[in-house]
C-alpha cells in the first residue's frame, strides 16, 4: 500500500542550529506510528514541517504518493492532515460545536455551518467514543474532554492523518486509556496517527510502528512488537540507560514537616487547597500524585513560603513557617526548593549560568557582603556546581536560557541540593529532560534521601511517582484523597487522581 506520508530528505536548519539532518521517514496508512527522542532531538520541527509551521529548507514531502507544498497549516488541513498540539487551541469561552466549526464556518450565515457540525458531531461521537456536549462551553470542560474537542475539530476538517503531540500528559491513567481506544478505532478505520511521545510504555502499548531521533537525525525505525523499551531508550540517548532507579528500603527518622489542617483560598474565595494534613519525616520520600491543577503547585507555594495560608500551619522542624510567608526566610530555616516551571520561578534566562545558579541564596556571606557580590566566588561556585551535577556545557558565563531543559534542571537542583537542606520541596522534577538527565536526576533524590534528609516530590508522572516515593499521597481538588506505597497500581491511583473516595477505590 501506498504510505500515508513519505518526507525525503527533510533538512531545517535555524542559524546554527541544524534541527533535521536530512530525514526520511514513511508512515503507513491506517497504522499508529510513534515518534520519540530527547529534547532538541528534531521530533517536534519534523512534525511542524508536516503541519506547515516550518517550511523545509531541502527535502520533499509525499501524501499518498503525491509529492505536495505544505506551506501553511491550512495547507496541511486541506491535505488531511490534522494535529492535537500538546496545549489546546481551544476558545475557553465558546462552546464546543462552536469551537469545532471555528475556521470552517463555510460562509457569512453560521446558523447552516452550526446545524452541519452538530449532525457530524453525533456521528463522530457514535464512531469514535468521542461523546461529549456539544453545548458545554469548553473552558469548565476537564482536560479530558477538551483533548476530545481538540480530535473532533481535526475529524470535522476531514483530517485523514492525525498527529498528537504529547497527548497524555494532562490525562488520567483511565483517560489515557481511553484516549488510546479512541486511537486503536481510528486506525481500524483507515486513519493515520502520529504519536509523539516521551512515554516508552505508551509507545510499546499502542503504535505499529516507532520511529526515533537523536540529535536531529533519524537513527532507526522499529516495528513496535519487535522492539523493547531498553532498546529505544538506548537509542534515544546513545548508551545503555538504567529505566529504573535501584533503591533500598526507606529508614524514615523524626518528623520534619508537618502539615496540619492547610487551606489556602484564592481571590474568588475558591480552595484550592483544602484541609490538607500530612507529615515527611527524615530519610523518606513522599510523593504527591494527581492530574495538573489539583492544588499541588499551590501546595508547594505555600510550603516554600510564596504564598501565605488562609488557614492551618506549616510545622518545619519545631516550627510554623507559614506564619512567615517569606522565602527568603523559609530558606534559612532549612528549607530547598526546586519549582515546577524552571523557565519562570528557577532561573532567569537572561543570566548567566553562575548568577541563576545563586538565585535566592544571594545573600550568603560566601558570595559577597552587604549588597556587593563577589563576582569570582559566584564564578567558582557555579564551575563546581556544574561538575557535581554534570551540567553541560560547564559554562558558568553562559546564558541560562541557551542550557538544554535538562541542563537547566540540573542548575537549579545544584543550587538547591548543594546547600544541604533538611527538607527538600521538588515540583515536576523531571518535566520536559532528556531521559539521560532523568536518569540522574532520580539518582540525586535517591541519594538525598539515602543522606537522611526528608523529600516532597510532586510530579503528574506516575512512573516517576512510583519508582521514587516510600509513600503517596493523591490530591485532588485541592484535597488529599487518600496515601498508598509505592506497590499500588496504576488503577488504584488513577481513580483517586479522578476524585473517586478512597473507600471506593
Amino acid at each position: 500500500m501506498t504510505p500515508a506520508i513519505e518526507l525525503i530528505g527533510i533538512d531545517k536548519r535555524f542559524g546554527a542550529v541544524h534541527a533535521n539532518k536530512d530525514i526520511t521517514l514513511e508512515i503507513a496508512q491506517g497504522s499508529i506510528h510513534g515518534i520519540i527522542g530527547e529534547n532538541g532531538a528534531g521530533k517536534s520541527t519534523l512534525m511542524s514541517i508536516l503541519f506547515g509551521f516550518y517550511s523545509a529548507d531541502k527535502g520533499e514531502i509525499k501524501i499518498k504518493g503525491r509529492p505536495v507544498k505544505i506551506k501553511s497549516s491550512s495547507d496541511a488541513i486541506s491535505f488531511g492532515i490534522g494535529m492535537v498540539h500538546q496545549h489546546f487551541m481551544l476558545v475557553d469561552p465558546f462552546t464546543v460545536l462552536e469551537n469545532v466549526v471555528l475556521g470552517a464556518e463555510g460562509g457569512r450565515l453560521i446558523g447552516p455551518a452550526l446545524a452541519k457540525a452538530r449532525e457530524e458531531l453525533t456521528r463522530l461521537a457514535r464512531d469514535y467514543e468521542l461523546e461529549v456536549d456539544p453545548d458545554a462551553i469548553v473552558g469548565e470542560l476537564p482536560v479530558g474532554l477538551q483533548q476530545r474537542v481538540e480530535i473532533l475539530k481535526a475529524l470535522f476538517k476531514g483530517a485523514e492523518t492525525l498527529i498528537l503531540d504529547e497527548p497524555t500528559g494532562v490525562l488520567t491513567p483511565d483517560e489515557a486509556d481511553h484516549l488510546f481506544r479512541i486511537l486503536g478505532q481510528l486506525r481500524d478505520q483507515g486513519k493515520t496517527v502520529i504519536l509523539i511521545t516521551h512515554k516508552l510504555r505508551e509507545i510499546m502499548a499502542i503504535t505499529d510502528h516507532v520511529s526515533v531521533m537523536r540529535r536531529g537525525e533519524m537513527v532507526a525505525t522499529k516495528e513496535t512488537k519487535k522492539t523493547s523499551v531498553e532498546e529505544l531508550a538506548e537509542l534515544m540517548v546513545g548508551r545503555r540507560v538504567l529505566l529504573r532507579v535501584k533503591k533500598g528500603k526507606a529508614k524514615p527518622g523524626q518528623v520534619v514537616l508537618d502539615v496540619k489542617n492547610l487551606t489556602w483560598k484564592d481571590r474568588k474565595g475558591v480552595a484550592r487547597v483544602d484541609n490538607v494534613s500530612f507529615t515527611v519525616r527524615s530519610g523518606e520520600i513522599v510523593g504527591i500524585a494527581g492530574v495538573s491543577g489539583n492544588g499541588q503547585s499551590e501546595l508547594l507555594e505555600l510550603i516554600s513560603g510564596i504564598s501565605k495560608p488562609s488557614s492551618g500551619q506549616i510545622i518545619f522542624e519545631g516550627k510554623d513557617i507559614g506564619i512567615l510567608g517569606d522565602p527568603r526566610h523559609v530558606r534559612e530555616e532549612g528549607l530547598a526548593h526546586v519549582p515546577e516551571d524552571r523557565q519562570h520561578r528557577g532561573l532567569i534566562a537572561s543570566f548567566d549560568a553562575s548568577e541563576s545558579g545563586i538565585l535566592g541564596w544571594q545573600y550568603d556571606e560566601s558570595l559577597g557582603r552587604g549588597f556587593r557580590l563577589d563576582r569570582q566566588a559566584v564564578v567558582a561556585r557555579s564551575k563546581k556546581d556544574m561538575l557535581e551535577f554534570d551540567v553541560r556545557p560547564a559554562d558558568p558565563l553562559l546564558r541560562s536560557g541557551k542550557f538544554s531543559g535538562g541542563n537547566q534542571q540540573k542548575i537549579i537542583l545544584a543550587r538547591e541540593i548543594g546547600r544541604d537542606p533538611d527538607l527538600l520541596i521538588v515540583g515536576q522534577p523531571t518535566r520536559g529532560v532528556d531521559i539521560g538527565a532523568i536518569e540522574f536526576i532520580h539518582r540525586r533524590i535517591i541519594a538525598l534521601r539515602d543522606e537522611g534528609k526528608a523529600i516532597l516530590l510532586v510530579s503528574v508522572e506516575l512512573d516517576e511517582i512510583r519508582s521514587l516515593s516510600d509513600r503517596i499521597l493523591v490530591m485532588f481538588a485541592g484535597r488529599i484523597m487518600g496515601e498508598r506505597g509505592p506497590e499500588a497500581n496504576e488503577r488504584e491511583l488513577g481513580l483517586l487522581m479522578a476524585g473517586v473516595s478512597k473507600d471506593a477505590a
